[in-house]
């Protein structure tokens, strides 16, 4: 009697014996996994910077140079010119990338608000296709981007009047509607990304040199963005809503890693050269009628056919 119930208690003394190693040895895999969310530190994403800063510039400030340079005989102004085919490319690539971008934040960040985003990206960089290709296709017909639709000398002849009206109603498309939902959720994902960008090891806070050399074409690339996109508010309140958030998380002991830096350190790259620009043209009479205001920040296309292709 006595041996079968020393037999009945082995089985659950080992059982019991066996489920502690077993939970002792995932312990600490939860706790590593819970210290990594705590550190929260992220390696330089040298490959998705690359891309982003490559594809910007090929197929966002290059997309109207290509539109120029290559001949009107391959793409007829009735038809997609190859800077169309380029901001196509775009808008399919970049949200692709700012969605991997959001995968390796280590924050997790809200779905929802990353979707609609997206998908009003899409939206907004779709109208700015349409209304930007007939606008840069205007050029061929003598359109002067350093005036208003209506002082433009080809408009000016048009038969009946109202046409001018749909012009203006395109340019309004193009140049405030489309970059509204274009660069809104634009800057949005990236503040979204920039608040995970946090680490507690100060020895973190740094940047390879790979980022180092990454930052000049990143920096005016965006200098590009804000002057050309005239979205210079939601810039420079995007960049003070990121240095607050630097002060605030400073104060926890929580310091920016290699991601955050450089992007910090571009957007400051942006705004000393916007200021360079503005101050540049800051007594120029034509651009400063076509931008009147408080807010005087003129557009390199601008710039480009008051200037550069008037003397050709």
């Amino acid at each position: 009697m006595e041996a079968a119930a020393r037999r009945r208690q082995r089985p659950g003394a080992a059982g019991g014996q066996g489920v502690q190693p077993g939970a002792s040895s995932l312990q600490p895999r939860h706790s590593s996994v819970k210290a990594d969310e705590a550190v929260g530190t992220a390696p330089f994403h040298l490959d998705l910077w690359c891309y982003f800063t490559l594809q910007n510039w090929v197929l966002d400030f290059g997309r109207p140079i290509a539109m120029l340079v290559f001949p009107l005989e391959w793409f007829p102004l009735n038809k997609p010119s190859v800077g169309d085919y380029f901001h196509m490319a775009y808008n399919i690539i970049t949200p692709f990338l700012l969605l991997k971008l959001i995968e390796r934040s280590p924050r997790t960040l809200p779905r929802s608000v990353i979707y609609v985003s997206i998908i009003t990206f899409i939206m907004g960089a779709s109208i700015h296709l349409v209304g930007d290709s007939v606008n840069h296709r205007l050029l061929f017909s003598g359109y002067q981007h350093h005036l208003s639709v209506r002082e433009n000398p080809i408009m000016k002849n048009l038969k009946p009047e109202t046409l001018i009206d749909s012009f203006e109603l395109l340019y309004y498309y193009d140049e405030y509607l489309g970059h509204s939902m274009w660069y809104f959720p634009f800057f949005l994902i990236l503040f979204m990304y920039f608040s995970g960008c946090f680490t507690p090891t100060q020895a973190k806070s740094s940047m390879p040199g790979a980022a180092l050399l990454l930052v000049v074409p990143s920096g005016l690339y965006y200098w590009y963005l804000v002057t050309e996109g005239q979205i210079f508010i939601l810039f420079i309140f995007t960049f003070f809503a990121m240095l607050a958030l630097v002060l605030h998380q400073k104060r926890k002991c929580l310091f920016l890693d290699s991601n955050g830096l450089f992007l910090f350190y571009s957007f400051a790259l942006t705004l000393l050269l916007v200021a360079l620009w503005v101050a540049w043209l800051w007594n120029d009479p034509v651009l400063r009628k076509k931008y009147p205001g408080v807010i005087y920040v003129p557009e390199p296309w601008a710039f480009y056919t008051l200037h550069v292709s008037s003397q050709h």
